[in-house]
């Protein structure tokens, strides 16, 4: 899949009928973003199992797009850290070394800490009543227990993977969701392959009330506490720490 470092938008591979080269910009931009949710999907959920080459040809057949978009897609993803780049060619899903999970915990746990603390600012700013983020909040806390309760894994992963995003949104800072944005598929990864404990679950409702009830400080502890609580759960059910 040498395209994907950069090969000419004119090969072959493209479905029956629709050259990528023609689409309007516009269009294959929403294109590009749809492949890329979709392989990121696969990824998370283990479909594209860690260390697997993908084929820029097959993954385009599967999603039955061009290759010009996935290959945009695959390049997203790449610098999303979700993929590497192969040494001559090609990508492959990216394997998670303890270094890596270690590494992210420590650009996440700030954020996150920095997220909750804005969140719950902005709440105890805003003129009485329920921001629209806040039930936000509420709703993914509720999906996530029942997502729980019928032992639906990937659903409860993207319900707790949702809640930490609706922080970042009530936050109301553009940059830091930017910046999280970058860290968001390698979340959603790391939550799919750690199991999620009870009292992990009750943490979140723990920073909701906080948040919800604009106490900065509160906030910004419980959400220490509970990024602390999920990187130690991470590293033992990756690698086995006592």
């Amino acid at each position: 899949m040498a395209d994907v470092a950069g090969s000419s938008a004119g090969r072959d591979g493209t479905r029956p009928g629709a050259r990528g080269e023609d689409v309007p910009p516009a269009e294959r931009t929403s294109l590009s973003a749809r492949a890329r949710d979709a392989v990121r999907q696969r990824i998370v959920d283990r479909r594209y199992p860690q260390g697997a080459r993908l084929v820029e040809r097959e993954v385009a057949e599967e999603l039955r797009m061009s290759r010009v978009p996935v290959r945009e897609a695959l390049r997203v993803l790449v610098g999303e850290g979700l993929l590497e780049l192969l040494p001559h060619s090609g990508v492959r899903v990216r394997r998670l070394e303890r270094t890596d999970v270690e590494h992210l915990y420590e650009v996440w746990e700030p954020l996150a800490v920095q997220a909750s603390r804005l969140a719950a600012r902005r709440v105890a700013r805003a003129a009485p009543g329920e921001l629209p983020g806040t039930a936000a909040l509420r709703a993914s806390l509720d999906r996530a227990e029942q997502a729980a309760r019928a032992d639906e894994g990937a659903r409860e992963v993207a319900a707790h993977t949702a809640f930490h995003e609706e922080i970042v949104a009530l936050s109301g800072n553009p940059m830091l969701a930017r910046t999280m944005e970058q860290l968001s598929g390698q979340l959603q990864l790391l939550f799919g392959m750690r199991e999620e404990p009870e009292h992990m679950r009750a943490q979140h409702a723990v920073m909701f009330r906080y948040i919800a009830a604009g106490d900065e400080e509160s906030a910004a502890a419980s959400t220490l506490l509970h990024v602390r609580d999920s990187r130690t759960v991470a590293l033992r059910s990756l690698f086995d720490d006592a």
